[in-house]
């Protein structure tokens, strides 16, 4: 019926449609398979060695997400970093900014990633299952003669409104004492996901609560509670026998805002009282990456977005305690490839196979059309 790819690292096909039926196969990440049956959100398939299996359609990509994935990763491999950082726990690469896309590889307890982008995205809640309907049989026509039709004579037209009719509704429910009006719906429950890559080519989305920005914690200490969202070195300074950096960083309050960051600020280690001072700091930004060294990390640059509306890229120069604006230009946002409506993985079409003329295989196709739309 048409092709698909599998999208976790390890795919397992399973004998039957239940979730305790054992698998009789497994194939990697990528793996063409072909399509044999549908049901529900359930697909057939059969693998290039001619295993076949049953498999959730959520695991499954389709040949054009297969070339975003391969794009998203060569676009990620040019875009700056904004950090190394580290996963809590192991942690699910997903092909989207989505907890419904397929998890295609997976970072290690305490491995380390590079966070290149940052988008926030609702979150999508799992489809509930359908619940079983039982049909009933209709009941059979008894047999005999069919009873006369008895023909009725048309309804006279009916009569007209009253022109008080707005004064006769009246009291209604905002009418009565006491009466308070329903609460609006609360909004729905955003996740922020971040774009990073790994050490062997890779790119993908995770959850950025997942990460810890891999920060000194001489650093990290001064957070307040806030989210340290990119970081970068600006130049050494020789302590005795210790080389300390100074550190540029961003922080936001909430990492579900479409900014990435509400605050910057500076950080030099300071010779004398062997520790890190700020040497300058701006907590009423709206700035967005790419957070960038400049002049060999004598200075950096951020993207900021002004009273007017429009987004900026302001320089700064570094030298000690001394932190000056030198350049603020007009910048055009260079985004990362995003998806902000998240897809299924059956979403689009499958690459068509010829099917021969015959009612039932017309009446198959059809189905198959109706469950992909």
């Amino acid at each position: 019926m048409g092709t698909a790819y599998a999208g976790p690292a390890t795919l397992n096909l399973r004998k039957e449609l239940a979730s305790k039926s054992p698998a009789v196969a497994s194939v990697k990440h990528g793996e063409r398979l072909e399509i044999v049956e549908t049901r529900r959100r359930f697909v057939h398939v059969r693998a290039s060695n001619g295993a076949d299996g049953w498999t959730d359609a959520n695991l499954l990509l389709t040949s054009q997400q297969m070339d975003e994935l391969k794009t998203l990763a060569q676009t990620a491999a040019k875009l700056p970093s904004q950090g190394a950082a580290t996963a809590y726990d192991v942690l699910n690469v997903h092909a989207e900014p989505s907890r419904q896309s397929p998890s295609f590889i997976q970072i290690p307890e305490g491995g380390s990633v590079e966070v290149v982008g940052h988008q926030v995205t609702p979150r999508i809640q799992a489809a509930q299952r359908a619940v079983p309907v039982r049909r009933t049989t209709t009941p059979k026509k008894a047999k005999g003669k069919p009873k006369a039709v008895t023909y009725l004579l048309p309804l006279p037209a009916p009569p007209p409104a009253p022109r008080n009719w707005e004064q006769m509704s009246r009291p209604r429910a905002e009418d009565l004492p006491g009466y308070q009006a329903k609460a609006a719906a609360p909004p729905p429950a955003l996740d922020a996901w971040s774009l990073v890559r790994t050490r062997d080519g890779n790119a993908g989305w995770v959850l950025a609560r997942m990460l810890v920005m891999s920060i000194p914690d001489e650093v990290a200490q001064y957070a307040e509670g806030h989210h340290i969202t990119a970081y970068v070195p600006l130049g050494d300074v020789n302590d005795g026998d210790q080389v300390k950096h100074n550190w540029l960083w961003t922080t936001a309050v909430s990492d579900t805002e479409p900014s990435e960051f509400d605050s910057f600020r500076v950080f030099v280690w300071s010779s004398k009282r062997h520790r890190y001072e700020t040497a300058f700091i701006d907590r009423n930004a709206t700035g967005y990456y790419p957070v960038l060294t400049e002049n060999d990390g004598k200075g950096f640059s951020v993207i900021i977005r002004e009273k007017d509306g429009g987004l900026y890229k302001r320089t700064y120069e570094f030298s000690g305690y001394r932190v000056k604006l030198v350049s603020k230009q007009p910048y055009q946002s260079v985004e990362a490839p995003q998806k902000p409506e998240t897809a299924g993985a059956m979403d689009a079409p499958l690459a068509p196979v010829s099917v021969p003329a015959g009612w039932w295989k017309r009446v198959t196709a059809r189905t198959l059309a109706w469950f992909h739309r």
